[in-house]
This record gives C-alpha cells, structure tokens and sequence, in this order.
C-alpha cells in the first residue's frame, strides 16, 4: 500500500485523469460528502463483497474515509485479495475538507 495526499488526487482529478477512487465509508457519510468514489464501506471489503471494483485488481485503485483509518485497512486488505497498485487517501475526507472546503 502506498498513500497518496489529497492535493495529489485532487491535481490529478483537475487535469482530467480518471482516477479509480473507492469510499469505504459508510452509505450516510458518502451522502454527506464524496469526491466521486464507488461506495464499498469496509465492512463490504472485510466480507469479500468487492464485485464493484473486482475488475480494478491490475488498476491503480485509490482508498478513502473519513480519516485514513479504514481506508489503509481496506487497502491492505484489497492487495491481500490480488489488487496491484492500492493508494491510501492520507487524512481521508477531513484532509480533503481541510485542504479544499467541502
């Protein structure tokens, strides 16, 4: 697992890179704020339940929360599943938030 910092995604987001980003929070935190994410809440990654992002395994794949916590779990447990190129958000949407507004 690598981290990435949210000014690294959000330049890459503003030269129109697509980039695969994966919230792994829960349902009401994503309704509340997202940078665009496909919704896999951990709980999802730790059961196996990855069919959304299963054909990511050889993409880079960039993880996020709230606070980097969840989303480094959820890294290390995608590359223990096969993922090749697994980036943690550092500091998670309150990074993001503090860095660029929400």
């Amino acid at each position: 697992m690598t981290i990435i910092t949210a000014d690294d995604v959000k330049f890459r987001l503003e030269s129109g890179e697509k980039l695969n980003l994966v919230d792994v929070r829960e349902p009401h935190e994503n309704a509340e704020f997202n940078i665009g994410g496909v919704l896999v809440p951990l709980g999802k990654v730790q059961t196996m339940q990855i069919e959304d992002i299963e054909a990511l395994k050889n993409e880079e794949v960039i993880v996020y929360c709230r606070s980097g916590n969840r989303s480094g779990q959820a890294a290390l447990m995608l590359e223990t599943f096969g993922f090749t190129d697994v980036k943690n958000l550092a500091g998670g949407m309150l990074s993001w938030k503090e860095r660029f507004g929400g």
